[in-house]
Order: structure tokens, then C-alpha cells, then sequence
């Protein structure tokens, strides 16, 4: 039966729980705090900042109060459902405590000599750049019991966690393991028979730690190094307990988890490259007349307060392309055997961030101005600067952009981004010898590739919109002319 106190405690005290801030995700890593418990909170003020497979995510709390207690520690991965915070919604009107929530894991600020990172520095596009290396749960193991939790308590060991205590329930042979779904996922995707871990949490449930801890077979301590031990760097605190990136065998070797946006990438790269005939064409062109032309736009007074860069017209160029051959811009759908054709075009400019790989797009880029156009990129690059990009700004491509030449690299390979049919890489614009007018002259040169699906893309299609981009390239004028 209910009590009073329990019916005041559920009325005073709000919990809020980690949401599915993208389409599907079952999980999500808080990276940074913004409050602490006693700290005053408004409706619609933004307490947390989590990453989720696809995207840096501000997390707004939906009431009023003061903050009673944060369940989870920074750089703690959580379920989509967890309570991450507690709210009281009614401070000063009595002693009461909030009723315990079921199995919510300990916070894992808690931990001894755990220190919190610190503060996130933007990068140019992208996600801000954590100073201190996201922290990793303490793995649980055992000093007796099965030898899958000895491997992990011999692990532990190694990984400064001492020993954890000894499994509530060990798996039976021919029961069902107990998981959550989100765990069973991660098995999965770890290649992990659930059948061999050994549960430590409450009633013989497996948690996360357990199947990381199964996943990491334990090793023999090696052997110090006669050279000088490499010193810990100024980023990852000496007492932490347990880094993101464990060295391991003498520093010989680093072992970073894969998790989050890296994560991501690694599963959409295999699917695309494993499901999308990929087909890539080559063509080098002379940009002379385009780079005159940005100088040109860049003291344009119509074109004020907007960032000009090569960037912007190849975009346009691309844009024109796919208006001459719109059967370029379209997606395969293997569950109805159709090609689904894209009256639309959101372009996607593909930005390496320290977090990985992101790809925000333009919504109906094709009905941009020049103008108007370059405003959206300079958006979107703004807002990745400031690690905004949120999941539906990566949502829904159709074509994207890849510009490898910022790196010096000539040109590439792309592999397509799921569900896209097409992939530009833009290699560097450099002066070298040409053939111009009959005579070897000094002209600024780059090589485009463009990959795309060939169950949607011929080669003679390809061909065009690739020739198309170059043309463009070579005498901006067409935009004009073919526009």
C-alpha cells in the first residue's frame, strides 16, 4: 500500500530520465554536467550535454526546482530511460527523501579518486575537444567463482580496479541469460555469448560492465620495458581510475574503446561499403578561372557578410549537375525492390571532428541563391564549431561533400554515406604546369572523384555529372549558361 510520505515524496521530488534524443538510440554518454546538486534549475535550462551514436546533444530539464542528485558521473554511458537527475520541485517544504529508484547504478562521479574532466575547447567543425580522456567504468569481477569472472577480476587487477564482489547469481547451463535490451545489443554487436558472462548485477541481471569485461580477455602483467617508462599525459589524470585509452603490454600497444560516434561510423561504413556497389571516377581540371572568381565574389558588397571559399562553388557546381541529371540524386529501397527518386537535394559536407566523422547537410540546398547558399554553409560549419550539430541536421541526405584537399591530399576514394547515391571528394588546388592556350603555363589544378551506387548510377550517368562538376569548374560561366 501506498503511504503518504512515498504519495509526497513522488509528488516533490522529479526525475528525469535520459531521453532517445535521436531516432532509435538506446543509449547515450553524459559528457559534461552544468549543474550540481543544490543548484537552482529553470524549465527549458540545459543541465547536461550527452553524445549519442550520431551527435553532442544539450539536454534541457523540464522543470522547475533545485537539483537533489545527479545519478550519473561524466563520461558514464546510460540507457535510454535511466534517471540521470533528480529534481526537487518543492525545496523547504519538509525533510522527506525521495524513494529509491531500482536498480540505478551508483554515480560514477562516486568513485574514488576519480577526477572530473574539464571544460570543452571548439574545434574548427565539429565537436568541442575534451582536455581530460572520457573516463571508463570500473569493470566488476571476482576473486572466486567461474573462470569467465576470474578473467574479468584478473583484468581489473591490471587495470588498477582491485576486485569486485562475487556475482549474485552465476548463469545455470540451458536457463535464459537475464539483460536488458540494450545489453543484449551490445553483445551482439561485440560478437558475445550471453550464456558465458557472468552476471553481477542485482537477481543475476548482466550488465554493460559485465560484457565489456567478457569482452577483454585477460592478459599475463608484461614486463617493464628497459627503456623509460612513457610519462602519462598532462590530459589524462594520474588517479584516475580508469582511462578511456588503456595502455597496455609495456605501451607498446593502446587499446581505445569504440564506442559513441566512432562507433557509428565504423557500423555505417561497413553497411555502405558491404550493401552499395561502390563505383569511383577520376578527372583533374584546371580551376584557374574559379579561384579568380572567388576573388571576385569576395568583393562582391552583394555577397557581404558570407563566407566565400572554393568550397561554395563547387557546391554550386554540384547543385547544377544534378539539375542536368537528376537521376544521380536518388536512393535504393531494398525492401520494396524500388528506386526512389529525390526532387530534393539536401547536400552534405562530410567534417572530420576529433569525435569522428559528422555529416550535416542543407535542407533543399537546390533552391538556394549563391548567396543564400553560402549563409548555410557558413551555418553549419558555426554550429559544428560550437558542437551543436544535432541529429536532425545530419538526418536525410541525398549527395554530400567531401573536401580531402584541406589536408594536402590529392584526391581519394569516398565511400558513400547510407542511403546517399553519390559522394564528391574535392582533393587540393594546387599550381602546377599546364597546357593552356597551346603552352605549358603555371594553373591551379585539382582532381575530383566521385563515388556512387551503382545499382541507381551507370557509368555513363556518373560520367556526366562528374564531367558536369568539371566543367563547371573550369569556366564558371556555366553556372550561368546551364543554370
Amino acid at each position: 500500500m501506498t503511504t503518504m510520505t512515498e504519495t509526497a515524496n513522488a509528488a516533490r521530488f522529479r526525475e528525469f530520465k535520459m531521453p532517445d534524443v535521436g531516432e532509435g538510440l538506446t543509449e547515450a554518454e553524459i559528457l559534461k554536467w552544468f549543474v550540481q546538486p543544490g543548484d537552482t534549475v529553470t524549465d527549458g535550462q540545459v543541465v547536461c550535454e550527452v553524445e549519442t551514436a550520431k551527435a553532442a546533444v544539450e539536454l534541457p530539464i523540464p522543470f522547475d526546482g533545485v537539483v537533489h542528485e545527479l545519478r550519473f558521473g561524466e563520461g558514464t554511458t546510460v540507457d535510454v530511460g535511466q534517471v540521470i537527475i533528480v529534481v526537487d520541485v518543492a525545496p523547504g517544504s519538509g525533510d522527506a527523501a525521495p524513494a529509491p529508484a531500482a536498480e540505478v547504478p551508483a554515480p560514477a562521479a562516486a568513485e574514488p579518486e576519480a577526477e572530473a574532466p574539464k571544460g570543452r575547447t571548439p574545434v574548427l567543425v565539429g565537436y568541442g575537444v575534451a582536455e581530460s580522456s572520457t573516463k571508463r567504468r570500473a569493470r566488476k569481477g571476482t576473486e572466486t567463482g567461474p573462470p569467465a569472472a576470474a578473467s574479468a577480476a584478473i583484468q581489473g587487477e591490471m587495470n588498477g580496479h582491485g576486485t569486485a564482489a562475487v556475482p549474485t547469481a552465476p548463469p545455470v547451463a540451458g536457463t535464459r541469460p537475464l539483460a536488458k535490451p540494450p545489453v543484449r545489443k551490445l553483445a551482439k554487436d561485440l560478437g558475445i555469448d550471453l550464456a558465458t558472462v557472468s552476471p553481477t548485477g542485482e537477481g543475476g541481471v548482466i550488465t554493460r560492465e559485465d560484457v565489456h569485461a567478457a569482452a577483454t580477455p585477460a592478459q599475463a602483467p608484461a614486463p617493464e620495458p628497459v627503456q623509460a617508462q612513457i610519462p602519462t599525459p598532462a590530459s589524462v589524470p594520474a588517479s584516475a581510475p580508469a582511462p578511456a585509452v588503456v595502455a597496455s603490454m609495456g605501451a607498446r600497444e593502446t587499446r581505445i574503446p569504440v564506442k559513441g560516434v566512432r562507433k557509428a561510423i565504423a557500423q555505417a561504413m561497413v553497411t555502405s561499403a558491404f550493401t552499395a556497389p561502390h563505383v569511383t571516377e577520376f578527372v583533374t581540371v584546371d580551376v584557374t578561372r574559379t579561384m579568380k572568381l572567388v576573388a571576385e565574389l569576395k568583393e562582391d558588397k552583394e555577397m557581404a557578410g558570407v563566407r566565400v571559399n572554393p568550397l561554395l562553388i563547387i557546391a554550386k557546381a554540384l547543385l547544377v549537375a544534378i539539375k542536368r541529371h537528376p537521376g544521380v540524386n536518388a536512393a535504393w529501397d531494398e525492401a520494396n525492390q524500388e528506386i526512389v527518386q529525390k526532387h530534393y537535394v539536401n547536400l552534405g559536407i562530410a567534417a572530420a571532428t576529433p569525435r569522428g566523422l559528422i555529416v550535416p547537410n542543407i535542407k533543399d540546398a537546390h533552391e538556394q541563391t549563391l548567396p543564400e547558399l553560402a549563409a548555410s554553409l557558413g551555418e553549419l560549419v558555426s554550429t559544428a564549431r560550437e558542437g551543436k550539430t544535432s541529429p536532425a541536421a545530419m538526418a536525410g541526405g541525398t549527395v554530400t561533400i567531401t573536401n580531402v584537399g584541406v589536408f594536402g591530399v590529392d584526391t581519394g576514394t569516398p565511400i558513400l554515406n547510407p542511403g546517399e547515391s553519390a559522394i564528391l571528394a574535392v582533393g587540393a588546388i594546387k599550381l602546377q604546369p599546364w597546357v593552356h592556350k597551346g603552352k605549358v603555363k603555371p594553373r591551379q589544378v585539382t582532381t575530383l572523384a566521385l563515388s556512387f551506387d551503382h545499382r541507381l548510377v551507370d557509368g555513363e550517368l556518373g560520367s556526366k555529372v562528374l564531367a558536369d562538376v568539371a566543367a563547371i569548374l573550369e569556366q564558371p560561366k556555366r553556372l550561368i549558361t546551364w543554370a
